[in-house]
């Protein structure tokens, strides 16, 4: 039994369209395959991060035509509308594991079908990858600005209610710690933090109005204790750090900052909070954070970054601009060749070649069912992995915790250029071999 919602809806009409054409002119049964790449990454970054593949196949699952979906489909005739009535994606899906790097023309993903089951899928696929490769991949880049300091991934109120969940989980996948999403805890597992927004301490105020910041703090305390995390700039913050060490103590767990000049706001804080003894008080920034900014405040002493609008929307790039074209029909090689959206035919895979020091080296694409090429004494790994057999999600697929720890070792093997935030050409190249 499948759960619902159905995704079958979740697609474009002209998708139906040429089913409608391909089942009346014969075409629909022919064995095809289509591929999802990128021809290039976005805003010249060095690479990019695949997420949302977990999401795919379970979308792929659930991609069945209730009798009420099905009955606003009143341009379709009787035979489009009774195959759509017993589909059921019956192919094969091959491609990158979740938390993958990729460059320009990397296979992210191979599905094998009909025609008609696989055509109707495009709309789906793309903008789940695209979505989630291109929150991954700033929340990536984000991680490694903050050197191994904490990010808690809070958005939410920055995008769409159901984005929300989602870019939580790709923020997770690519190494934030935290999110302060309910239903992504709720749906995916993730660990949340949160505590308190300026609301709470704007209304603690006295009987003629004027504010009562300390009141507010401790209440706080009370509630939680004094590892909490109390907001220090609501008002003045130098009086406010003066405030929560004064009802929280020298144990007080962190401090957090959400407007001015964080560089020199937390140098400040630091010295204040050293001056009054509460040397282990955390001090966690937030407020408009990208991951240039957080990198322009590593020599500074922050413990911790709340990140919001820049992750949800992939910090300039909200899509991955991933495309799903058709290469293979019938076992012979289709590309199309218009100007700069040129492309290879032909089923396809990749490898990638590492240094003995485990460095990767450079991405090849081979034919789907060319075996595993030696390149001189380099360590040739496969990128591909089965993903779905016969229409039934592959078991032992990785979870994702276990997606989120093989991201991190990925980007160990780039070249230490490959790292950097300033733009330019992707720091591995892709090479095809045998077409």
């Amino acid at each position: 039994m499948h759960s619902f919602p159905s995704t079958a809806l979740m697609t474009d009409k002209y998708e139906l369209t040429m089913l409608q054409s391909a089942l009346a002119d014969g075409t629909a049964n022919r064995t095809c395959t289509f591929e999802v790449f990128s021809r290039r990454l976005p805003n010249e970054r060095r690479y990019g991060v695949v997420a949302g593949t977990q999401r795919v196949l379970e979308a792929v699952q659930n991609f069945i035509f209730t009798e009420e979906q099905i009955a606003i489909l009143d341009f379709l005739n009787d035979e489009t509308r009774e195959f759509l009535r017993n589909y059921r994606f019956s192919g094969d899906i091959d491609g990158y594991r979740e938390g993958e790097l990729y460059f320009p023309h990397s296979p992210i993903l191979t599905v094998r079908g009909t025609f008609a089951e696989c055509v109707i899928l495009e709309t789906l696929i793309l903008s789940i990858l695209n979505a989630d490769s291109a929150i991954a991949s700033a929340a990536a880049r984000m991680v490694t600005a903050a050197d191994g300091r904490p990010l808690v991934e809070m958005g939410s109120r920055r995008t769409h209610e159901e984005a929300a969940v989602t870019a939580s989980r790709a923020a997770y996948l690519a190494g934030f710690t935290s999110t302060s999403n309910m239903e992504a805890s709720f749906r995916y597992g993730i660990p949340t933090a949160g505590t308190a927004a300026h609301a709470w301490t704007l209304l603690h105020i006295n009987a003629d109005g004027t504010p009562n910041e300390k009141a507010a703090f401790q209440s706080q305390v009370d509630m939680f204790g004094t590892d909490t995390t109390l907001l220090v700039d609501t008002y003045d913050i130098t009086q406010g750090v003066k405030n929560a060490i004064e009802v929280a103590g020298t144990q007080l767990g962190a401090v957090r900052i959400d407007s001015g000049d964080l560089g020199v706001m937390t140098r400040k804080v630091r010295q204040q909070l050293d001056e009054l003894g509460a040397h282990n008080t955390r001090i966690i920034v937030s407020s408009d954070l990208d991951e240039y900014a957080i990198a322009g405040l590593r020599g500074d002493p922050v413990d911790g970054f709340g990140v919001g609008t820049s992750v949800v929307t992939g910090s300039g790039a909200p899509t991955a601009s991933l495309v799903y074209k058709l290469v293979e029909v019938d076992g012979l090689p289709v590309a199309k060749r218009s100007r700069n959206k040129n492309s290879v035919g032909g089923a396809k895979k990749a490898v990638r070649t590492h240094r003995a020091t485990g460095t990767a080296v450079e991405e090849i694409v081979i034919p789907l069912h060319m075996s595993t090429p030696e390149i001189g004494h380099l360590d040739v790994r496969e990128l591909s992995i089965p993903l779905v057999r016969n229409g039934a999600i592959v078991d032992g697929l990785p979870t994702l915790d276990e997606s989120r720890a093989y991201l991190a070792q990925q980007l160990v093997t780039l070249p230490w250029e490959g790292l950097a935030l300033s733009k330019d050409e992707p720091v591995l190249s892709t090479r095809y071999m045998g077409f």
